[in-house]
């Protein structure tokens, strides 16, 4: 007796080591006594059946085959008695009271889950503004309150937990107390699950935060709605403006093609000059119309993504020089002196040699039209590094600091009052940033009142395919244009003025001497 009775405490303190080894990695302190309990219980239980069992079969087996039937029997009974004790869901540590607290000052709705989603503690600083039904879901599976269209994705949450996520979230929608006043059934409330593992990493708890989220889901779809609005209002008014400009140039090639007849004196002499000074008025204003129409089909191009460029070799000193012609005789009967300084060795360009001759013309007519009788506009171009550096400079009336900003959006003009002294719709310095952007070159302005404005251009040389290779090439080009502006600093500015202006005094000086030299002579 005395020998059972050692084994008996052996098998007893075995029993107590190896449950709190299996207890201290799952993390069971309050468990401990009951698991302690059971184990002993089962082994005590195992040596009574592998004593007694072998024995009863005795009586109905021969002894050989007695023992070792009935120490499979007994082993098996262990077995299965030991998984059926050990596979009941283990409850969960139990809180202190500061965890209490803490769990309840949380804000929005917590809860306490295992690892199957069933909810064993409700609390949170704003329990009560959630509906009952999700308030009260203690006891139950967490999915079962929430939408069935809903179930799908709180599930996926889960088992993203079980998988080893520490966090996880998800929206769903929870039924409510259908209200009047909102017209809604359902609120939108956001899950954010954070797992608790034990030290062997299996999942044992899930901390759950919700939040209603009901209000800043529906300013989302009201924003996106006012997006798609202002989205099919801009198209519309792109598909307006293409097809106004389309339709207008047809009649407008008619007044301009029978003004040319009558100023031509084709089909009999007009009868006085005043005559003459109609006719010449029909065709002037036809031609300003025409090009405010063409100004208004390429934005409408660019907006559109459908502006094709027409990428070929050119020399740039003769497309300069060919807009210098062209706006020579504007400068002229408005007393403006217009040079062109470029250089005849400069490389050829990679560009659309159309849309760079119209970038020139609305800078410099800008220039022209904003510089008062016996000013100056030059227009120089020069290569720096791989690019194309294009500069408009005048001694016009310049751009107040507060205008720069919006200078380049569509129909925006430095002066936008009723009794601005200079015509325009504010297209062309638009126009002019798209075809720009399409090139994928730079813009940047410095202007002060009074003084004058020096607009600067750059285009890679070798064609916008070859401009910021690292960047991807936007198939369109956003409209009205937001450029990466090239900031001037002051002293750059103060530079780029003074330069400008001791150029245009050279430019005067000498005008003045040719001038002087001709009335001697």
């Amino acid at each position: 007796m005395r020998v059972l009775g050692n084994i008996a405490g052996k098998a007893v303190e075995v029993v107590d080591k190896t449950a709190e080894r299996w207890l201290a990695r799952l993390g069971g302190e309050v468990v401990r006594g009951t698991d302690i309990t059971l184990l002993r219980r089962m082994v005590l239980t195992a040596a009574v059946s592998l004593v007694a069992i072998p024995m009863a079969l005795t009586a109905l087996l021969r002894p050989v085959l007695a023992l070792p039937v009935g120490v499979a029997i007994a082993a098996s009974a262990f077995l299965v008695a030991a998984a059926i004790a050990f596979s009941r869901p283990r409850p969960l540590p139990q809180p202190t009271a500061s965890e209490d607290l803490s769990f309840d000052a949380c804000p929005g709705l917590m809860l306490s889950l295992d690892a199957q989603g069933q909810v064993h503690k409700v609390g949170g600083r704003d329990a009560h503004s959630f509906p009952a039904t999700i308030r009260d879901c203690a006891g139950v599976t967490l999915a079962e309150r929430v939408h069935v269209s809903d179930q799908i994705a709180l599930l996926q949450a889960f088992d993203m937990l079980r998988q080893g996520a520490s966090r996880a979230e998800t929206d769903v929608r929870v039924q409510k107390t259908f209200s009047v006043a909102d017209g809604r059934q359902f609120i939108l409330v956001r899950f954010d699950f954070t797992a608790i593992r034990d030290a062997e990493g299996s999942l044992v708890q899930v901390i759950a935060q919700a939040r209603d989220v009901s209000e800043y889901d529906a300013l989302r779809r009201e924003a996106e709605r006012r997006q798609e609005e202002a989205r099919t209002a801009h198209e519309t008014k792109s598909r307006f403006l293409a097809a106004v400009s389309h339709e207008l140039r047809t009649p407008l090639n008619a007044i301009l093609g029978f003004s040319d007849v009558l100023a031509g004196e084709y089909f009999g002499k007009l009868a006085n000059d005043r005559q003459r000074e109609y006719v010449g008025l029909i065709r002037q204003s036809g031609g300003h119309l025409l090009s405010v129409v063409n100004t208004m089909l390429d934005m409408s191009k660019i907006e559109a993504g459908r502006y094709e460029l027409l990428i070929e070799p050119f020399e740039a000193s003769e497309a300069i020089e060919t807009c210098r012609a062209m706006l020579d005789l504007q400068a002229r009967d408005k007393g403006i002196t217009l040079t062109a300084r470029v250089s005849r060795a400069l490389p050829e360009v990679q560009a659309d040699r159309r849309a760079l001759q119209q970038i020139l013309i609305n800078l410099a007519g800008n220039a022209i039209k904003f510089t008062d009788r016996g000013g100056v506009v030059s227009m120089d171009a020069a290569v720096r590094g791989r690019d194309l550096v294009i500069t408009v400079s005048d001694t016009g009336i310049g751009i107040a600091p507060e205008k720069l900003g919006t200078l380049g959006q569509p129909f925006t003009q430095v002066e936008d009052g009723y009794s601005r002294n200079y015509e325009g719709t504010g297209l062309g310095l638009a126009l002019t940033k798209g075809l720009v952007a399409l090139h994928r070159g730079t813009f940047a302005i410095a202007s002060k009142p009074g003084e004058g404005t020096v607009v600067t251009i750059t285009l890679p040389m070798s064609g916008p395919d070859t401009a910021g290779a690292d960047e991807p090439m936007a198939e369109t080009v956003e409209f009205p244009p937001r450029l990466k502006t090239v900031q001037l600093k002051n002293s750059d500015e103060k530079a780029m003025m003074e330069g400008a202006a001791m150029e245009r005094s050279e430019i005067q000086l000498g005008c003045a001497n040719d001038h002087a030299e001709a009335k001697s002579a």
